[in-house]
């Protein structure tokens, strides 16, 4: 049984121009009142990055994205959480192609604009009649306003008690306005290095190349998705996804702004981990190790990681008995 739902801490931040989204429940959890179908839809073309789980059985939908990022001309992502569509075989392929084909029929586009998130229980296959169903309702529900946004952010949650929302504004637009960047999260247990079952959307109203978005995207994650440790397990589906639209101005990104967009996406994705850390399954604490002294970032990383992994460490801690 899924925790009980905790309300969203803080204020929605907004979505980025050129964006919609929608969340509703198709029938893949058992309760009714749990999203787990999610569209996040751009109008216009779009440049995607990607980061996945780094462990050797990943599952379909890791194997769908990583195949076509980086890249351009993305339309969309289709998410369902309840059925992680892992350790599926060949089925589980061919159901993860239908379900960007079914999103893309539905938004208008091609299966090739379109990426697939999935997350929940492992070795089952996917009720296709239920995904289809609920694509099409939700890319009728499509729209701008808050409460699409949380309606979508629940749509990625699993053993999660609450949404985990992040963004901000950030450089100066060719009208004078600022971007926006809006992130959405979810992890709650098997959560080690290497981003174990972690899922992140990204999105921006900028514009910027698909070789920009892949490097920026991999640092960023590198210090924040990738340095939370809840129970140290590597999981088949994470990923962590990028989308910039260039609603916002069209012209990728360059100089100041491009600095910009690199602290607003260092900020967004650290703002997602702490969320994610915080509703860690069973967490009754969090701490943050900080290592000074160390010659590189690697060996700060395993001195830091060897005291998060640590089971006397976390006795302790949970004990609060130091």
């Amino acid at each position: 049984m899924a925790p009980a739902e905790t309300p969203f801490r803080g204020p929605v931040p907004p979505l980025p121009k050129g964006f919609q989204v929608s969340g509703l429940h198709a029938g893949l959890k058992r309760n009714p009142t749990r999203e787990d179908i999610s569209l996040i839809v751009s109008d216009r073309p779009a440049t995607a990055a990607g980061v996945y789980t780094q462990n050797l059985v990943f599952a379909a939908p890791v194997a769908f994205d990583r195949d076509r990022t980086p890249g351009s001309g993305f339309r969309g992502v289709v998410v369902n959480s309840g059925n992680a569509n892992a350790c599926t075989g060949t089925q589980g392929e061919s159901d993860a192609a239908a379900m960007a084909t079914l999103t893309a029929e539905a938004i208008g586009s091609l299966q090739s604009s379109v990426l697939v998130l999935s997350t929940g229980i492992i070795g089952e296959f996917l009720p296709m009649e239920t995904i289809e169903a609920g694509i099409r309702t939700a890319a009728n529900q499509l729209a701008a306003d808050e409460d699409s946004v949380m309606r979508a952010a629940r749509g990625f949650m699993t053993t999660d008690t609450r949404p985990k929302l992040a963004g901000e504004a950030f450089g100066k637009t060719p009208s004078g306005d600022k971007y926006r960047m809006l992130g959405i999260g979810k992890g709650a247990a098997m959560i080690g290095p290497k981003l174990a079952t972690m899922l992140g959307l990204i999105v921006t109203d900028a514009a910027i190349t698909p070789e920009d978005a892949q490097r920026l995207l991999f640092q960023a994650t590198d210090v924040s998705f990738n340095c939370v440790s809840v129970d140290g397990h590597m999981s088949t589906n994470d990923t962590v996804l990028l989308l910039a639209n260039g609603a916002a101005g069209e012209e990728p990104l360059t100089g100041k702004n491009l600095e910009a967009l690199e602290t607003a996406l260092m900020n967004t994705c650290d703002n997602l981990t702490r969320e994610i850390a915080d509703d860690g399954e069973g967490a009754t604490h969090v701490i943050c190790i900080e290592i000074t002294g160390a010659e590189c970032r690697e060996d700060a990383r395993q001195v830091a990681r060897a005291i998060a992994d640590s089971p006397l460490v976390k006795t302790a801690v949970a004990g609060a008995d130091p």
